[in-house]
């Protein structure tokens, strides 16, 4: 059975959309007034067909009375009210919206179904423009705000997002302005008719049973009580809070230590993220501690033991990142002991962070295609010029690598010097991975060209590079100490790969591949030199291809990047993380 707070963070998503639905499309029933008053008042007839018809009404305010309960019962269940400044204005939206609604639905709904009253857009445009536009206004904008700002926190963490965020954003600033200005323009031509016609509000009003003094004395008196119950809600809660807090005091602290040294005491039932927070200790949270996205993931130290286990929806999360045993998410983690944590991202990550299909702090081992290049003499180039000119070719040429790596399916592991380390097969199966490291090596050559040809007039003689490629299992693993940590490989692939390219200076050629990599790709390489070579710390030689220059390889780029083009996917794989 899944926990209370699972079944609520679902169904509090899932009322928000239908509301968001619903203003949405009251934005787009505002819009229209710039073609036309006729325009309007024909996409209200669609509107109203859809939300006034039973099942409409039921999932509207069904969605309105779930969401405003759970937005309550989220509050009643936050420990501490330390929050970053986004998610603390999200609440703080949501707070506020329902005080300016109640008047809204009041003086539409509920007075067309209690009193007969016609609430057309005439009404709103001569009623309401009149008497309280400012407040319509503030009212369509925090509702929006907050529901923007709600799906812009859930969607973040997909990985189709970040291509679609900028029209979508446009599209949350375009959608209010238009029904802005399509409602500031009815309310001016409302008024502009009335001025010429001075009788023809009156006419309206009487023919759709416009609200009179004593219907708008009726609204106001159940505005009042409406928000004065809100206000008991929020005082309720409030309360709660601090019997429940004081309840919790009472039975003990709980404490919780970190990796560096830092520790908080918390009261029973708070999270380890709550703990984080109430120390002050930066801690990533990218959904907010909804237990989505996994970048408040930690390794349990002591106290493991005695720890609950992940509740299904922490579950899916850890397992969708093939965590073990001993990661758990910081924002579902509500320990009852003395703790020992150790949070695996740096706080300052971000949603690609989340989509991290296993643990690198924990290491996987994969069979991968590593890539070592380094300038030829560059050190003997570099000498008598200045700091600035030497910078600028290194990142001239770094640039146009790591593009050829990244373009042909690789991942740029890290610069040394003025060498390059990449890896191929993270997220592509083994043979895919040999194919885009030999097409990595060929684009690399033809940018080489191309760069030496753009930067003749800065460069003394053309730069020359040496390349070595081999494939075989490495061990993948987040490495390293603090902001030097990063996703690299250790084995002997690694050393071997490092050695090749030494051995390019001897053949004086531009790439050395090992015979199983060409194998592996499916590539016949016969055509180039080949040799048995002697690799320190291998027992028997290593079969080669010497290649002069990489650009001669075989098969056109466009043939080779359709053979890459499967994936091969599984749940124990890393996907490729820019960083």
């Amino acid at each position: 059975m899944k926990p209370l707070s699972d079944i609520a963070t679902r169904l509090r998503l899932a009322s928000g959309l239908v509301l968001m639905a619903f203003v949405a499309g009251h934005l787009v029933n505002h819009a229209l007034t710039l073609h036309s008053l006729e325009a309007v008042s024909a996409g209200r007839v669609v509107f109203s067909a859809v939300w006034r018809s039973l099942p409409g009404t039921i999932l509207l305010y069904g969605a309105l009375l779930i969401h405003i309960a759970l937005s309550l019962f989220k509050l009643y269940q936050r420990r501490r009210l330390r929050m970053p400044l986004w998610e603390m204005g999200q609440i703080a939206l949501g707070l506020a919206i329902p005080f300016w609604l109640v008047l809204h639905v009041l003086g539409t709904r509920a007075v067309h179904e209690l009193f007969g009253v016609n609430d057309s857009y005439l009404l709103q445009f001569g009623w309401v423009w009149g008497g309280n536009a400012s407040g319509m206004t503030i009212m369509l904008l925090l509702v929006w705000a907050h529901g923007c700002v709600g799906l812009h926190f859930w969607l973040r963490i997909r990985p189709w997002y970040a291509a679609v965020r900028p029209y979508l954003m446009a599209m949350a600033l375009v959608m209010p302005v238009m029904a802005l200005a399509g409602f500031h323009l009815g309310g001016r031509e409302i008024q502009a008719i009335a001025e010429h016609d001075p009788n023809w509000l009156a006419r309206i009003a009487a023919e759709q049973n416009w609200p009179d003094d004593n219907v708008q004395s009726w609204i106001q008196a159940w505005e009042g009580r409406v928000l004065g119950g809100l206000i008991l809600l929020l005082a309720v809660v409030v309360m709660a809070r601090m019997l429940r807090d004081f309840r919790e005091r009472a039975a003990g602290q709980v404490e919780i230590s970190y990796i560096d040294g830092s520790s908080v005491s918390i009261e029973p039932g708070m999270t380890v993220l709550d703990g984080s927070r109430l120390a002050g200790i930066a801690h990533a949270a990218v959904c907010g501690g909804r237990g989505r996205c996994s970048t408040c993931r930690v390794r349990i130290g002591a106290g493991a033991d005695h720890l609950p286990p992940p509740a299904d929806d922490e579950l899916k999360v850890l397992n969708r990142i093939g965590a073990s045993d001993r990661i758990r998410l910081a924002c579902q983690l509500r320990p009852m002991q003395a703790l020992e944590v150790a949070p695996l991202l740096p706080a300052t990550a971000g949603p690609a962070s989340s989509r991290v299909q296993v643990d690198p702090a924990a290491g996987v081992e994969r069979e991968v295609a590593v890539l070592f290049a380094d300038l030829r003499a560059f050190t003997r180039m570099a000498e008598g010029r200045l700091p600035f000119d030497v910078v600028f070719i290194l990142n001239q040429y770094f640039k146009a690598m790591g593009a050829a790596i990244e373009d042909t399916g690789g991942r740029v592991d890290k610069f040394i010097g003025d060498g390059i380390m990449a890896l191929f097969g993270i997220d592509a199966a083994p043979s895919v991975a040999c194919r885009q490291a030999l097409l990595a090596a060929k684009a690399m050559a033809h940018r080489l060209e191309d760069l030496n040809q753009d930067m003749k007039a800065d460069l003394p003689e053309p730069l020359r590079i040496g390349m070595g490629l081999h494939v075989g299992p490495v061990i993948l693993g987040e490495m390293g100490y603090h902001r030097a940590t990063s996703l690299t490989a250790i084995g002997d692939p690694v050393n071997v790969a490092s050695r090749l390219e030494t051995l390019t200076k001897d053949f004086n050629a531009q790439l050395v591949v090992s015979a199983h990599l060409a194998r592996r790709a499916g590539l016949d390489l016969g055509a180039f030199e080949s040799q048995d070579i002697d690799i320190r710390g291998r027992q028997r030689p290593l079969r080669v291809h010497i290649v002069a220059d990489a650009a001669s390889l075989p098969g056109s780029n466009d043939e080779w990047r359709q053979s890459t083009l499967p994936r091969f996917s599984v749940s124990s794989l890393f996907p490729r993380i820019k960083r």
